[in-house]
């Protein structure tokens, strides 16, 4: 069942905890509410009904504005058809690349809304602004910055394995380097270390990632730390499994 906590002024972090053989793992989606609605992730297609009825602890579903998905994954996107559907005015948000490599070329028929890097929607007391990280994990990937509250989206990127509070302040880095190795999301290191530095120039008070607990400002330096100076890039193996050469 998920669980709903305010994580900033206005933006609720909807997490659902699974157990992926011994190890506990979390799913997040944001929920920002306002005048105009948004949900960043929508969890995959089974979590539908756990995650509308969470959305429905803080606003009727049906007065989603947007839902941003910030890449073609299943855990990111996995319900989008049902909750564009539902919401009449909803629109699937998500990068230029995105929209023209997936989501106009896939068996969805709801509208589409693809974003530049710097371009911006205004949902009333929150706005977020669209920030372009391809390869970091994927080809279309981008990241969300919601400016009022300086809250940074960064989808699988700053995430911590195991069943985690609402907020961290613990620091986890070398943990999730070592996670990132073991199931094999990133490629390589060069794409994601340029995606840290424009990160940390934007200076987020708050980092939300996909999986794992909201990151305060003051923790965000040692998570970053360990992405500059520790190996994290695919080295064979995927979800833990050896891949021959």
């Amino acid at each position: 069942m998920a669980r709903v906590d305010e994580v900033a002024a206005g933006i609720y972090r909807i997490c659902t905890t699974v157990q992926l053989g011994e190890e506990a793992f979390q799913f997040n989606q944001f929920l920002i509410d306002d005048e105009r609605p948004a949900l960043v992730h929508t969890g995959m297609f089974p979590m539908y009904d756990d995650v509308r009825k969470a959305v429905a602890e803080v606003l009727d579903p049906k007065r989603l504005a947007y839902v941003v998905c910030p890449h073609f994954e299943a855990d990111e996107c996995g319900g989008m058809g049902r909750f564009v559907e539902e919401a009449p005015e909803a629109v699937l948000a998500c990068s230029e690349a995105g929209a023209f490599l997936n989501l106009m070329q896939w068996d969805y028929t709801g509208p589409v809304q693809g974003f530049k890097d710097g371009e911006s929607i205004d949902l009333g007391e929150h706005r977020l602004r669209f920030i372009e990280t391809p390869h970091v994990h994927h080809w279309d990937s981008m990241m969300v910055f919601e400016e009022t509250t300086g809250s940074l989206f960064p989808a699988d990127l700053y995430m911590q394995w195991g069943d985690q509070p609402p907020i961290v302040r613990e620091n986890l880095g070398g943990e999730m380097c070592q996670g990132y190795r073991e199931v094999g999301i990133f490629a390589a290191e060069e794409p994601v270390r340029r995606v840290v530095d424009r990160l940390e120039k934007l200076d987020p008070r708050w980092i939300h990632p996909m999986h794992g607990g909201s990151l305060s400002k003051e923790v965000v330096p040692d998570y970053t730390r360990a992405l500059r100076e520790e190996e994290f890039a695919f080295e064979g193996k995927i979800f833990g499994r050896a891949i021959p050469d």
